[in-house]
């Protein structure tokens, strides 16, 4: 009987912790989103990690990478997912997350490798999101350990190098 309660009193709490988000008040533009479909010469390379509070670090081992232009939808939609922050507890992930379909055919996407680390090539100049998730624990678990990480990428269409990001939520 005791363990049934702490169990619902962690389902509650678990419940309590999902974001609701806000109502969109801007919309989804192709004609805003549209520079992503464009040919570019842009590589941009990235790490995606959490540090845990033990101070092991765990890779974005597998995890989809997305890159997502930076359109007046996008950066509501992260505002209002990750607040000032960039970095949400897998814990506090919105209940529902009903989005115009489009939004996922104007991004790309790619997979971290086994050491976290990430690349998109032939990227067009213009300034986008990427994010992933971080996440261990028992897969089974109802909620699990780590979240999703973002962080912004600005390319001019000058670089001579990749641009490198670090998504690690700080």
């Amino acid at each position: 009987m005791r363990h049934a309660f702490v169990a619902a009193g962690l389902l509650a709490a678990a419940l309590g912790a999902c974001v609701e988000r806000k109502p969109a008040t801007v919309a989804f533009s192709t004609e805003e989103a549209a520079f992503i479909k464009k040919g570019g010469t842009g590589i941009i390379t990235g790490h995606a990690f959490r540090t845990k509070a033990s101070g092991v670090v765990v890779n974005a081992a597998g995890q989809v990478v997305r890159l997502i232009p930076a359109t007046g939808f996008a950066r509501e939609r992260f505002a209002n997912l990750y607040g000032r922050g960039k970095y949400i507890p897998h814990a506090a992930y919105p209940r529902e997350d009903a989005v115009d379909p489009a939004y996922s055919d104007y991004s790309r996407t790619t997979k971290a490798e086994a050491n976290g680390r990430f690349v998109f090539h032939n990227v067009a100049p213009g300034t986008y999101y990427l994010t992933t998730q971080v996440i261990w624990g028992d897969e089974a678990a109802f909620s699990r350990e780590g979240g999703s990480v973002y962080d912004t990428v600005t390319l001019t269409g000058k670089e001579t190098e990749p641009v490198h990001v670090i998504l690690s939520g700080n």
